[in-house]
């Protein structure tokens, strides 16, 4: 039997045992949490020592909603925009280059990170960069792609694709042909296509399984595995299966817009679980797009576009009946849905199926997840408490950011703008509040900046330089439900909220230690913090 002691200050998320001194670990487990003298006195005296003084330490810290294959691919398989910073069309054309110089092998070059403005660019800019091979340029959110002219060759992209696909997703030129950007559907049928070997795939895991890990996180929720490599949900199996995967995954297979058959949809799902899942990577839901993205008019809104009257957005899945069939049959496998819904429009969607499938199942626990509610009516936040469902938030989203800011108000107007990413309100409301960073979509998963911005509704100085302002103070929650936001609520979005989320008896032995009090340090020293370590099953897996 292997046994660890644990010292430190101990912030349990236990409400019966807040605070601690110290801990015991017995295989991977809590054994007792309590003073240090009974510790030592329970321990056998070959227990390793884990001495982190007076540092903090936490439950091992969960993400709701991230992608793996993509996180790890953009780590070491692409060309990183997000070094430009914010949109810089000469510096994006100098990085590259210099990844196509330092990549000469590749048949086909990716590059990430890019964020849209009004400058719009079409496939002669990426043409005078590369000719000879295909270039893709994909935004930072993901939603968007523009394409070379090889690439657009090399994905069968034509002016016939463009309209059965539609203008608002493939848009042409004067000609009626295919200027090089896309968006949504496209951009989801190119990702697979893109020349990964199952090599590459699990390398890019492994890459991903670094980074969280030296984050400080200890589990994770893959947000539709397959989107990115429709074989990841095997390369995480067979990384299983070597030993090799100590961060936690919980995986939420992609479903097909308006999927034909819902019923033979969740039994695929349920024949993978059966297939794939283990201690380290589980099957645990469905994911489905409703929309895209508000800053791309892809956002589904409760409106009209102020910039685009009669135009209110994409609607992916729009099938109420087929929604609520892919719901009701999940239920009966034990698997939640878990939807990108961006605009008000995709959540009030969403809220409607769900409530006519909780009349068919008569269950209000199968804990749906809706991530990034941008926009959500005061009627919608009661209804997700209500119906059982976990609002997926983004704290590190909800400030005014430069640019972005003022794009959402020409889009949406300054109301909508300013009302923006709540999150006390779904508190307020008695929902099972999760926070996302929807990493490497987003550029920053992060405790620290994910505690500061949900107090703050803004970024601390030194990430933006004061650039950016706060917005919608009446949504800043505490310290403690960021906390739990990151922990014990995102455990319950697995359903193993008796297996993490807390330092409690019995429970896996995953911790986060870090030199703050998050608790009640000064905000602005909670934006300093460092961390010290990440545990896993009472071993550390990273050490600063």
């Amino acid at each position: 039997m292997t046994q660890s002691i644990i010292l430190g200050n101990i912030i349990t998320m236990d409400e019966k045992r807040p605070f601690a001194k110290a801990a015991l670990v017995k295989n991977g487990v809590f054994a007792y949490i309590g003073s240090a003298d009974e510790v030592k006195k329970l321990a056998c005296k070959d227990a390793q020592v884990l001495d982190y003084g007076e540092n903090f330490i936490y439950p091992g810290f969960l993400e709701s909603h991230c992608h793996g294959h993509f996180a790890g691919d953009r780590a070491i398989g692409q060309a990183n925009l997000m070094e430009a910073g914010f949109t810089d069309y000469p510096k994006y054309r100098e990085i590259i280059k210099a990844f196509i110089a330092k990549n000469p092998q590749r048949q086909l070059y990716l590059a990430a990170g890019w964020v849209e403005n009004d400058e719009y660019v079409t496939k002669a800019y990426l043409d005078e960069i590369c000719s000879d091979k295909p270039l893709i340029m994909q935004t930072g959110g993901g939603h968007s792609m523009l394409l070379n002219t090889k690439a657009l060759e090399w994905a069968g992209i034509d002016a016939a694709y463009a309209k059965k696909m539609g203008y608002d997703m493939v848009h042409v030129d004067a000609n009626g042909e295919p200027d090089g950007y896309v968006c949504e559907n496209p951009v989801m049928e190119i990702m697979p296509k893109l020349p990964t070997t199952f090599e590459d795939a699990k390398n890019y895991l492994l890459a991903w399984q670094d980074m969280a890990l030296s984050s400080g996180f200890t589990a994770v929720a893959d947000a539709g595995a397959e989107i990115f490599y429709t074989d990841s949900k095997k390369a995480y199996h067979e990384l299983e299966q070597e030993g090799k995967l100590k961060l936690r995954t919980y995986a939420y297979l992609l479903s097909p817009d308006n999927v034909e058959n819902p019923k033979a949809e969740v039994a695929r799902v349920a024949e993978d679980r059966a297939k794939y899942s283990g201690e380290y990577f589980q099957v645990v839901g469905i994911k489905a797009f409703l929309d895209g993205v508000t800053e791309a008019h892809t956002g589904w809104q409760n409106q009209d576009y102020l910039d685009q009257p009669g135009y209110h957005g994409v609607e992916r899945f729009n099938d109420h009946d087929k929604m609520v069939e892919l719901i009701t049959e999940a239920d009966k496998e034990g698997l939640a849905v878990h939807v990108h819904s961006e605009g008000g429009g995709a959540v009030h969607f969403m809220l409607d199926c769900i409530e006519d499938a909780e009349k068919i199942t008569g269950d209000k626990d199968q804990r749906n997840v809706l991530a990034h509610l941008h926009f959500v009516t005061d009627e919608d936040v009661r209804r997700m408490a209500e119906t059982g469902s976990v609002p997926a938030v983004a704290p590190l989203w909800s400030c005014k950011a430069p640019s972005i800011y003022e794009q959402e108000v020409a889009y949406v107007g300054q109301k909508l703008a300013d009302e923006a990413y709540p999150i006390k309100s779904f508190y307020d409301a008695g929902a099972n509040v999760v926070f996302h960073s929807d990493y490497p979509v987003s550029p920053m998963m992060n405790v620290k900046y994910s505690i500061y911005t949900a107090e703050k509704r803004d970024y601390p100085k030194e990430v933006t330089g004061g650039a950016t302002a706060p917005r919608n103070m009446k949504e800043a929650i505490t310290r403690e439900q960021s906390l739990r936001a990151m922990t014990i609520n995102v455990a319950r979005q697995w359903h193993q909220e008796h297996r993490m989320g807390s330092i409690e008896f019995g429970k896996i032995a995953n911790m986060t230690v870090f030199d703050c009090d998050f608790l009640h340090d000064d905000i602005e020293k909670v934006a300093q913090a460092n961390l010290i370590a990440t545990i896993v099953d009472g071993e550390e897996v990273f050490k600063a």
